[in-house]
């Protein structure tokens, strides 16, 4: 008898960011959350070298998704109480799947 075997394939979610500079950045979005007033992405950095990754912080990069003319752009929380808000949140949302040892 023949088992079938299935896989999945990983396809992340991946957006590209550039700095004030233009240098470009590659994030996968590990979450989203939406609120009344706005909705946040959780971004984890990717890299093409091995040991990049392994020197990471794993710290999660938040940040805010704004629209204009029909084009979302990103940009960073300015508020910290706002900032520590969606940040537990992600945090609550986000240890069920990944192992995070404290929070911030």
């Amino acid at each position: 008898m023949s088992e079938e075997i299935k896989t999945e394939e990983y396809n992340p979610d991946l957006i590209t960011l550039s700095d004030d500079n233009g240098k470009e950045y590659t994030f996968e979005v590990l979450d989203a959350i939406e609120t009344d007033t706005a909705r946040y992405l959780a971004l984890l950095p990717t890299y093409d070298d091995p040991q990049k990754a392994l020197d990471d912080s794993g710290e999660l990069v938040i940040v805010k998704v704004g629209e204009e003319n029909g084009e979302e752009y990103f940009y960073e929380i300015e508020d910290d109480d706002e900032y520590e808000t969606i940040a537990d949140a992600f945090v609550d949302r986000l240890e069920d799947f990944f192992e995070i040892d404290e929070k911030q």
